[in-house]
């Protein structure tokens, strides 16, 4: 049984506040890929929109084109392994879901494919075009349609990463296949 939830859509963009590594899925007549990516952030609240970094040159951003939407999954530390060979391996080279022996369901609005097993998050997105930023800096804005979360990490809007908890701790990468996760939140006082 999922314990993932839906996340009002005026709190999707917090998903990527704090600047995680993602997973990228894509699908289009009846190929999907997946890939991982370092570089993504909100830009707007309402409606959510977000910034993600996708070489113009991959499958991915192929799919992207042809479909005009993608989906974000936020991976917990346990996804790690995953996550890198994910990144590291070509969809056209054969059908990474398969190789990598992921279940993906469906998302709840577009249908895209998301996981769910060992992630913590996951959003739809459509395209926003914006060829000129995704020409030149293979930059795409897109808009959040779907969203929802494991209620052990998010829930009521915020996160709840608690270190006792690897579950619950995204990952962040910082090159040649080292991650480091983050697990702990630090609770400040209004100095008002």
């Amino acid at each position: 049984m999922s314990r993932f939830e839906p996340v009002a859509l005026e709190h999707a963009s917090r998903l990527l506040n704090h600047g995680p590594t993602v997973l990228v899925t894509t699908a289009f007549a009846g190929q999907r890929n997946l890939m991982a990516a370092a570089w993504s952030m909100p830009v707007e609240f309402t409606p959510p929109r977000i910034a993600i970094v996708i070489d113009k040159s991959t499958l991915t951003k192929e799919l992207i084109n042809a479909s005009g939407q993608f989906a974000i999954i936020i991976p917990s530390a346990e996804f790690a392994t995953q996550t890198y060979a994910a990144g590291s391996i070509s969809g056209r080279d054969g059908d990474k879901f398969d190789r990598l022996q992921l279940q993906a369901q469906q998302g709840s609005v577009l249908g895209l494919p998301v996981l769910e097993d060992a992630c913590i998050a996951w959003m739809e997105c459509r395209l926003i075009p914006e060829s000129h930023t995704e020409k030149a800096y293979d930059t795409c804005f897109a808009e959040v349609v779907s969203a929802a979360a494991d209620s052990r990490a998010f829930s009521g809007g915020h996160w709840h990463m608690d270190a006792s908890n690897p579950a619950t701790h995204t990952i962040h990468y910082l090159g040649a296949g080292l991650f480091m996760s983050l697990g702990g939140q630090i609770t400040t006082q209004s100095p008002f």
